[in-house]
């Protein structure tokens, strides 16, 4: 279990039952569900809480009315509210506008407990389904993804995940291969028709023509790694409409702040 001290403690009990209080819909995520679901902790420092786009900017002004400082960090995606040295994370999409909280995040979302309070967690599919493209020089989420597998795979809804990931199922393959070389005794926890399911669709596609579209769909993994494709090769950036949810600007804003972020 996470220990904070007691200002830490005192201030997201706090922001907890001010949000539910006020009735903004939100779901904890980050290091708090990694811990329920893995047992893998992990003393980040703040609190991660998942909120649909319609919701964000109720929510931090309830933060603001708090006292906190509040930022819309990225439009597309990221809030901020600080206390001093504490923060909190409000996340309604992902860094590549993919993984956006809808109807179905709370739908499946799972009854539990963090600070003492009752709150719900983030599903552990849509949790795979948002860490699964982040692949930065300076961060991977892999192993989160190959712990929840471990612990969760045999009571995943599979069938649920695959929607999800739809067409960028490739992604999804990629880490259950890697699965499957990190803990080669218990394949078995993921079921056997997923893995035929991914393989066909591998060698369907590799059975015809290759698209001459020009589009390197690396941006949706690392927003830093593949500019180079973006900006010097001519490759289309599948962020952009109509394929992706990001707006020119957005994926400015986005860029921008890598050097900031390092």
């Amino acid at each position: 279990m996470q220990t904070l001290d007691p200002q830490a403690t005192s201030f997201y009990c706090a922001t907890l039952e001010e949000l539910r209080a006020r009735e903004v819909p939100f779901l904890v995520g980050g290091a708090y569900a990694m811990e329920r679901y893995t047992e893998v902790a992990r003393h980040t420092g703040d609190l991660d809480l998942f909120v649909r786009p319609r919701d964000y900017e109720r929510a931090l002004a309830v933060l603001g009315m708090m006292g906190c400082q509040t930022e819309v960090t990225f439009p597309h995606w990221l809030g901020k509210a600080y206390c001093g040295e504490l923060y909190i994370d409000l996340i309604w999409s992902s860094g590549n506008a993919v993984a956006t909280v809808d109807e179905g995040w709370f739908t499946h979302a799972v009854d539990e407990e963090v600070l003492g309070l009752p709150v719900r967690l983030c599903p552990p599919e849509e949790m795979i389904w948002s860490k699964a493209f982040v692949m930065e020089r300076e961060r991977y989420d892999g192993a989160d993804i190959v712990h929840i597998v471990r612990a969760r795979g045999r009571a995943l809804d599979w069938r649920r995940l695959l929607e999800r990931f739809g067409s960028h199922w490739r992604v999804l393959l990629s880490h259950l291969v890697l699965f499957g070389f990190v803990y080669a005794a218990e394949c078995d926890r993921v079921p056997r028709w997923v893995m035929r399911e991914l393989a066909g669709r591998l060698e369907d596609e590799t059975a015809v023509p290759p698209s001459t579209e020009p589009v390197c769909r690396g941006t949706l993994l690392s927003r830093a790694q593949y500019l180079v494709d973006i900006e010097r090769w001519g490759y289309q950036d599948p962020r952009l409409a109509p394929t992706g949810n990001m707006t020119s600007r957005e994926t400015a804003l986005w860029t921008a702040a890598i050097d900031g972020s390092r």
